[in-house]
């Protein structure tokens, strides 16, 4: 069954059709939060701004208890309710995507500390060209892939996946480049290190991302792609149009 939009609306018990609305709803917020984290681990690292940084550190904390939250409240669906075929996808998908989230929220605090250590050792001599075009890139691969999963798009999944290949070409080519230049000035060697360390972090994301949208293709039309390549993707999702 190819899932989409309103499968979640014929349920007798409105109940039942609230407990599934509210996870999707919770979800999203959850969502809204690594979003944030994302952007002001970023912002925080090319402005230096440690009061920032020091707000995403803390916001993990509310990202942490959300997870949770979310993951009971399929517990209790799993439970209760014995969800079948479109509905497990969704109670499935739910408990993946959270996991990765809160991974995210993971990869931007640590950004944030790269941040706040970098504040106390001085600037960095390079790297904050590819931290914001990773970063941008990254950040765009992540409200993609929550638009997918709130409007169960998988073209727009699609286009996640094919943007993290992009991504990691991005991310290796910046790393070469931030080796050859601490070999060239062995001095920045701490601080380039902290950029490296940022921008693995970034590149992680982009994978978190990734699977997101993946959950999307597996929420739709019940195929996992997780160990799929990008070629094998874009065919499945090619052949449900």
């Amino acid at each position: 069954m190819v899932m989409d939009i309103t499968s979640h609306t014929h349920h007798i018990s409105q109940q039942y059709n609230l407990e599934l609305e509210t996870i999707r709803t919770h979800l999203s917020e959850m969502g809204g939060m690594a979003q944030r984290q994302v952007n002001d681990a970023i912002q925080s690292l090319i402005d230096a701004d440690v009061e920032r940084a020091e707000q995403v550190v803390r916001a993990d904390i509310k990202v942490n208890t959300m997870e949770m939250t979310i993951d009971e409240e399929c517990v209790r669906i799993l439970a209760r309710r014995q969800p079948a075929a479109s509905d497990l996808r969704l109670v499935i998908a739910v408990t993946k995507a959270i996991t990765d989230l809160e991974r995210i929220g993971d990869e931007a605090t640590k950004i944030a500390r790269q941040a706040i250590a970098m504040n106390k050792d001085g600037l960095a001599p390079r790297g904050y060209i590819e931290v914001r075009h990773i970063g941008n890139n990254v950040a765009r691969m992540l409200q993609d892939a929550l638009d997918a999963f709130a409007r169960l798009d998988m073209d727009l999944a699609l286009n996640v996946v094919q943007t993290d290949k992009q991504v990691d070409m991005e991310y290796s080519t910046a790393m070469r480049e931030l080796v050859t230049f601490m070999i060239e000035d062995p001095r920045s060697i701490t601080r380039v290190l902290n950029i490296m360390w940022s921008l693995r972090a970034l590149e992680r994301i982009g994978d978190h991302a990734r699977n997101l949208a993946q959950y999307v293709i597996y929420l739709v039309n019940g195929e996992d792609v997780r160990h799929s390549n990008i070629e094998e993707i874009e065919e499945n999702v090619n052949s449900k149009e």
